[in-house]
């Protein structure tokens, strides 16, 4: 999981001092040297210092840890849910089962950041596509060039997205005084090299009652043209008591929450998409384990832990008025609050309502894809899919309408 900077200089600290004098016995003066000031970068050119104590792979293992550095983005890492996902954060984690030690990642908020830290000793890998450049060969060791450059092609041609494709070629970083960290990296990412898409790619858990044609991914269901119909596929069935339960529960009328189930699962008990979301209000593991659901495709649990989430950010958010409030609700459901509270941070400092949902925080919200808006110092959680919060809030709005005219 990611941790703040000053966290992850505080562990790494510690490691690297209590290595050294188990392993050498360094004298007081000798610990103290090992502190020299940072690498700096003057317009993109490494200014050569002393270079920090070697930290490799053997200490690495030692300490249990591996400290990822990297950067928001659609195919590095990103948050959804309260959870770490990105197709080369996947393979950093990976990696670093492969060697027997957990992975910590820590976001920078730029490149000249992120290889900063990792000369400095803050971090033991770039797990994120850096430009291979002839000016940072007496830095640092390029890995794996081959393997990510064809690794962020091959997703821009699965995602449809040319952003993605690299420049030119791209490798993942390590200092030049790893020798061993590079040589183990190195041979990872050549002997997996066919397989590191499919690596990269999330594997949802499956449920052995579920049924062929459930979702698969995550999306936005459409509405068909002219006004909602409630059909067999659309109505909640003899799910509507549980429903109506729990949406007494948290105050809200029950046609919303049903409007919510459908976007959620199509009211399949059994759904799973691609992301790991389960069951009829696609609750995450996490979640799941945090509100106490033990067996997330069973209706009645499923809806129970998902009205406790609702609770907690009805709390969240209690200081928007109410109607708001429902929109602020749903976008935190479908992307995690952590990102609907950046965009409401930033609405505030472009001048925008932070506590009026369209025309204000909604707009920033389709903007949360572009890294301009998601690397601003307010956002703390980075880069998300907004246009896909955006949809979800609007048709679930949309059905609750159709639901209020079609049921009782």
């Amino acid at each position: 999981m990611r941790r703040f900077f000053i966290q992850i200089i505080y562990t790494r600290s510690q490691r690297r001092f209590f290595s050294l004098l188990c392993s050498c016995a360094l004298s007081l003066t000798m610990c103290i040297s090992c502190r020299q000031p940072s690498p700096t970068v003057a317009e993109g050119v490494f200014e050569k210092k002393d270079a920090v104590t070697a930290f490799d792979l053997d200490d690495i293992q030692q300490g249990g840890e591996l400290i990822a550095l990297t950067l928001y983005g659609p195919a590095s890492y990103f948050e959804w849910r309260g959870e770490d996902f990105g197709p080369q954060y996947r393979l950093a984690d990976a990696f670093g089962r492969s060697i027997g030690v957990s992975v910590r990642v820590d976001v920078c908020r730029s490149e000249q950041e992120m290889l900063q830290r990792l000369l400095k000793g803050d971090g033991d890998i770039v797990a994120y596509h850096v430009g291979v450049a002839d000016s940072l060969q007496d830095e640092v060791a390029f890995c794996g060039e081959h393997a990510i450059t064809h690794l962020l092609d091959t997703l821009s041609v699965v995602e449809r997205d040319r952003s993605l494709r690299p420049e030119g070629q791209v490798a993942w970083l390590v200092r030049n005084n790893s020798p061993q960290l590079e040589s183990a990296l190195n041979k990872w990412l050549t002997k997996n090299e066919p397989n590191l898409l499919a690596m990269s790619i999330p594997k949802p858990s499956t449920h052995p009652s579920s049924r062929k044609g459930r979702r698969s991914s995550i999306g936005s269901y459409s509405l068909p043209s002219g006004r909602a119909r409630v059909g067999a596929s659309g109505s909640p069935g003899t799910l509507s008591p549980i429903i109506k339960r729990y949406a007494h529960e948290v105050g809200w009328d029950w046609r919303l929450l049903a409007a919510q189930c459908y976007q959620e699962s199509g009211f399949n008990p059994q759904a799973v998409s691609w992301m790991g979301a389960q069951g009829l209000m696609q609750l995450m593991p996490s979640t799941a384990r945090t509100f106490g659901v033990h067996d997330v495709f069973d209706p009645e649990q499923n809806l129970r832990g998902a009205a406790a989430f609702i609770k907690t950010l009805q709390q969240r958010y209690a200081s928007i008025p109410a109607d708001e409030r429902i929109n602020f609700i749903l976008a935190a459901y479908n992307a995690g609050p952590g990102h609907v509270d950046d965009a409401r941070n930033l609405a505030k400092k472009l001048g925008r309502n932070p506590d009026r949902w369209q025309g204000n925080v909604a707009d920033i919200v389709l903007r949360m894809s572009d890294a301009t808006y998601y690397n601003d110092p307010v956002c703390r959680h980075g880069y998300f899919r907004g246009s896909e919060t955006y949809n979800y809030v609007a048709d679930i709005r949309e059905r609750w309408s159709a639901y209020r005219n079609q049921l009782q």
